[in-house]
């Protein structure tokens, strides 16, 4: 079963690499966090965790990663009840978390440092985090 491209997903992501297999040709689409993924509010939820986020000032360093990543990241952590180190050295093993997250192909480098997502966490706030859980519970539903 082929995954359905979001509309979320840019013409970059959709195209095949020559070299590499996508995830979502490499995974049980029906595996829970695979069908999680694909009914999950992402655009709803990076429009609202977008607005308590703090605007970043032209020039200021890296990139900043996608929110779904965050928001993906942060989910799993509670989800499995896990620390910031725990999760980022699971999602760097499981091809089923980083599909979640919003990855197109198999990574081999975790996405985060594990400080930085403690950093996000605190950036998003508690109401942030409840309104993650809640939206993916739903979603779940």
């Amino acid at each position: 079963m082929r995954h359905q491209v979001s509309p979320s997903e840019t013409a970059a992501a959709r195209t095949d690499d020559f070299f590499r297999s996508r995830l979502d040709q490499m995974i049980e689409m029906r595996h829970p966090l695979s069908r999680l993924a694909e009914v999950m509010p992402w655009q709803a939820l990076e429009s609202e965790l977008s607005g308590v986020l703090p605007p970043t000032p032209a020039g200021a360093g890296r990139p900043a990663l996608p929110l779904r990543m965050i928001i993906g990241l942060l989910y799993l952590k509670h989800a499995y009840n896990l620390s910031d180190e725990q999760v980022c050295a699971r999602w760097l093993e499981n091809p089923y978390w980083q599909f979640f997250c919003g990855e197109t192909y198999l990574q081999t480098e975790a996405p985060i440092d594990p400080s930085s997502l403690t950093r996000w966490r605190k950036r998003i706030g508690e109401e942030g985090v409840e309104t993650l859980l809640a939206a993916s519970i739903d979603a779940a539903r």
